[in-house]
């Protein structure tokens, strides 16, 4: 009787964690990497990220060093409508340090908050306030809403790569 128990035992935790495992590589990020103009794919949004110069803001906002500008071309390859945002999007530097954009009314296209028809791609633009260096590399992380529901995690190489 002892050893029933003990083999039932031994069998409830071989299944749980095997259940644990598989829950593990379930939801585990799945780092996309590319290069400047490449299209990645981020849950259901297709992305191409460029860098696009950079510039000391305008009279309502002015950065502490200098913005990084990108633009960013997103396509919704789903059936249904999705949003993106600026939040999605950090600049990391040669020391893996993330930034997060900079708001403001700088252009038209400045990405606040949108939402995506599918089929339908749209540009808009977001600026980080980094110390920037034309020599370091620089790299776009985009990470998908929690609308969208994906562990997809890009990482673009914008300058320097």
């Amino acid at each position: 009787m002892v050893q029933i128990t003990i083999i039932i035992i031994i069998g409830a935790i071989i299944i749980s964690m095997a259940a644990a495992m598989f829950m593990y590589t379930q939801y585990q990020t799945n780092f996309i990497t590319a290069n400047s103009g490449e299209s990645v794919t981020v849950g259901p949004v297709e992305y191409t990220v460029v860098f696009d110069g950079t510039n000391q803001g305008n009279n309502e906002t002015t950065p502490e060093n200098t913005f990084v500008k990108i633009k960013i071309t997103a396509k919704n390859i789903s059936i249904e409508k999705t949003r993106i945002s600026g939040g999605q999007f950090y600049l990391v530097d040669d020391k893996q340090q993330k930034v997060q954009p900079t708001y403001g009314k700088f252009t038209p296209e400045d990405l606040l908050d949108e939402w995506l028809e599918p089929n339908k791609p749209v540009v808009r633009t977001t600026q980080f306030d980094v110390p920037f260096d034309e020599l370091k590399q620089y790299n776009v992380m985009i990470r998908p809403s929690k609308q969208q529901s994906s562990v997809d995690t890009a990482l673009i190489c914008i300058i320097n790569c």
